[in-house]
């Protein structure tokens, strides 16, 4: 019984290969783009399963122990509590490992360059849009890719300023 708890592996070994496929994992979806972790598409998800299964090994060598499997959860939990808390006290790292907003509409204008850049379609800018009561890019102040992944856009009013009262 007591057999199911001892990893199979060193201590060393179990903490060392999960800290390495978190942080790979970590910077890998950073630098896939901020459109990745806020919508989710059936492929991305079925990516994310595929993904999660080749680097279960990496992980966990050749323990199938409960003690492993523990031992690899709370490292990677803990690297997930440091990253948070240096990217909370730090601006220089959130910039490295937070993304930056992306400007998608300026003054009714599309970014064409933004909107590649980042992967967004036209039809999704506009999907955006109708969700905040436009229904043309001419209405719009501006429209944002957040950190998120979300698209938060202010209208414009009657005089051509952003509306202060409607911001989604």
């Amino acid at each position: 019984m007591w057999k199911l708890f001892i990893p199979e592996i060193s201590i060393a070994e179990k903490i060392l290969r999960s800290g390495v496929v978190y942080l790979f994992l970590l910077l890998a979806f950073r630098f896939t783009g901020k459109r990745q972790v806020g919508q989710l598409t059936p492929f991305d998800l079925v990516v994310l399963l595929i993904i999660s299964n080749v680097v279960q090994n990496a992980v966990i060598g050749n323990d199938n122990s409960l003690g492993g499997g523990l031992i690899g959860a709370v490292t990677i939990l803990a690297l997930n509590y440091g990253v948070t808390e240096v990217a909370y006290r730090s601006k220089r790292a959130r910039r490295l490992l937070e993304a930056q907003p992306t400007l998608l509409i300026h003054n009714g204008r599309i970014l064409q360059e933004n909107l590649r850049r980042e992967r967004i379609t036209l039809d999704e800018l506009l999907a955006a849009l109708r969700r905040n009561g436009l229904v043309e890019p001419a209405q719009a102040h501006v429209a944002v890719l957040e950190e998120n992944g979300g698209i938060s856009v202010i209208p414009r009013t009657a005089d051509g300023e952003p509306s202060r009262s409607n911001q989604a």
